[in-house]
């Protein structure tokens, strides 16, 4: 485990006059994966000096935890366990004076409501920030990428449900390569040209055999190797970039 802390409050506290003694710090569940916690510290940065073009600084806190004990307790069904460990590093982030916070990634949220219940500060639901915007666009019918879990395990489907939105899985072999690439690639910063272009053509037969009207990206990582914007005139929704305006706009709260 590893805690990075960015500009503090308490730091702050030593060269801010007393009106910026206000601003909120964001605690942040990184590491699981890795790269896209660094996507998270870059567009946070970029995203609050769109708001706020003074040159001051966003204050952060990144608890990185461990990605492999996360995916093995998802694996093996163990969500009291996974509910404790990121509760627990939730309550880290608190104690180094975060105002709120948030995971990092998307398989993490099959438990968010149950740590969020535990938890003494706000979280911002990558899933639900994603559901807004679903919702803002009008989306109706909309396809999913990710992990297995994040698949399979229903959260989505469960929040975007309540705004009348469906969500549209690739079909069983598709999920499998997905996933295949997602933990045995993505995560390990291996992003190969083969793998985009097959990504790109689970997209393809999903818009025109099951005509969804966008694709979630939703794993972290994706965006990373799909760097398109749309496919065929649908939308792709990048989550990461998603959740660090939800975060952004809190921050300026």
């Amino acid at each position: 485990m590893y805690v990075f802390i960015y500009a503090t409050r308490k730091e702050r506290r030593e060269s801010k006059n007393e009106s910026e003694l206000a601003l909120k710090t964001v605690g942040i569940i990184g590491g699981v994966g890795p790269e896209s916690t660094i996507e998270y510290y870059r567009q946070i940065f970029a995203c609050y000096r769109e708001e706020v073009p003074d040159g001051t600084a966003p204050s952060i806190i990144i608890n990185s935890i461990d990605v492999k004990k996360v995916l093995g307790l998802v694996a093996d069904k163990e969500l009291v366990q996974l509910t404790d460990y990121l509760a627990s590093e939730v309550q880290r982030l608190s104690r180094a004076g975060a105002d709120f916070a948030v995971l990092a990634a998307n398989t993490p949220h099959i438990v968010f409501d149950e740590v969020q219940q535990r938890s003494s500060i706000p979280l911002i639901s990558i899933v639900q920030a994603t559901c807004d915007a679903a919702k803002a666009l009008g989306l109706k019918r909309a396809g999913l990428f990710g992990t297995r879990f994040t698949m399979q395990a229903g959260f989505y489907q469960n929040v975007f449900s309540r705004e009348g939105i469906s969500i549209v899985l690739p079909a069983q072999s598709d999920q499998a390569y997905v996933h295949d690439k997602y933990v045995n690639e993505l995560l390990k910063n291996v992003f190969l040209p083969a793998t985009h272009d097959a990504l790109l053509a689970i997209a393809d037969k999903m818009i025109e055999q099951e005509r969804i009207e966008a694709l979630i990206l939703g794993g972290t990582e994706l965006p990373l190797i799909l760097r398109e914007t749309a496919r065929q005139g649908v939308p792709f929704l990048d989550t990461t970039r998603i959740h660090v305006r939800a975060v952004v706009a809190q921050l300026l709260t």
